[in-house]
């Protein structure tokens, strides 16, 4: 079977396209025939290589997986699955998450076992389920578990544009929120107008900080002024910046770093606001049976960046790393 592979981590050109062995099935495990992979922004992370983090080699990318069942082992319970079902992959197991620890997805076929699938509902497509398990799934437990949003709650959501953000937005408005969204490029900021962000900050041209305070006033230790909620997985230099647009008692969400894990920060404002920072840390099987109910009857709708052939692999990947994915994008094998 062909396949996205890389063999060393390093730089884009150690990402290729070629033939390997085709997947040997278990007695407990199903073979699908991968429909849509889609990428998130540890992928490109993970190919350069995560300190810390102990990636087997060869590594195929790709933990949010669509396909169809075309084979059963021998002890799979035949009245659950059987063959021709469209199925969702659950990506976190217990030894590891696939694209990471354990192998993903980008490729014509896989093997895996059949208590990690999720049926797909007839009104959803494969690219659509495809594009939900590692990120519209943290972004459900952020929101809605974790963060107990409530209607008209102010919500400044960080680096809206991606497959978290964008999940967010649609997340909140839902909730009956005012959002406010920020991306880093103008055309970005037009996407999440059209996504339904009640104001949008362009970071690229303007100070967040300064527009929350223009909107909201600034926040009192007494009370009054700044947002409600600021959702922040970006972490580095904007981590201790964003406790200036958060309101006494506010809530801080949390689900990553994607500009540093340790950045300086200001604890002066979490006593002094009485802040409540709330981390989350991915989602169950049940958020994802929630998100496919949600998409197949309309409330929710995965933004696709693109769908592109399994064999352009690299294009998407590039996108990634030059921050230039609105969404997710999504490969075809």
């Amino acid at each position: 079977m062909k396949a996205a592979v890389f063999h060393e981590h390093g730089p884009l050109d150690n990402l290729r396209y070629e033939d390997i062995p085709d997947p040997r099935l278990g007695p407990t495990e199903a073979l699908l025939r991968v429909r849509a992979v889609a990428l998130n922004g540890f992928d490109p992370m993970v190919l350069r290589g995560i300190p810390g983090l102990k990636t087997p080699l060869p590594m195929i990318p790709g933990a949010d997986i669509a396909g169809e069942i075309i084979e059963l082992g021998a002890e799979v319970e035949r009245g659950r699955w059987k063959i021709g079902d469209r199925v969702m992959v659950i990506p976190n197991h217990p030894d590891g998450m696939m694209g990471e620890t354990k192998r993903g997805g980008a490729a014509d076929f896989l093997a895996i076992d059949a208590k990690y699938l999720l049926p797909i509902p007839e009104r959803v497509s494969f690219t659509d389920a495809a594009a939900l398990p590692v990120a519209y799934g943290t972004a459900l437990r952020m929101i809605e578990t974790r963060g107990k949003l409530q209607p008209g709650e102010k919500v400044l959501i960080l680096g809206a544009s991606g497959g978290v953000g964008t999940c967010c937005v649609q997340l909140a408005k839902a909730l009956g929120c005012e959002v406010i969204a920020c991306a880093s490029s103008g055309w970005k900021i037009e996407r999440l107008k059209q996504l339904g962000a009640d104001h949008v900050i362009d970071t690229s041209t303007q100070s967040y900080v300064g527009e929350i305070h223009r909107l909201y006033g600034k926040p009192r230790t007494r009370g009054g002024g700044g947002v409600d909620v600021v959702i922040n997985y970006t972490g580095g230099d904007t981590w201790a910046e964003c406790f200036r647009t958060l309101k006494l008692n506010g809530r801080l969400l949390t689900c990553g770093a994607t500009a540093g894990y340790d950045p300086n920060t200001d604890i002066r404002y979490i006593w002094s606001f009485e802040f409540n920072i709330i981390g989350c840390n991915g989602w169950t099987d049940e958020d994802l049976r929630e998100l496919l109910r949600r998409v197949a009857d309309g409330r929710v709708k995965p933004v696709i960046h693109c769908a592109r052939p399994l064999a352009e692999t690299r294009e998407p990947f590039k996108q990634l790393m030059d921050r230039e994915v609105f969404g997710k994008a999504v490969l075809i094998p």
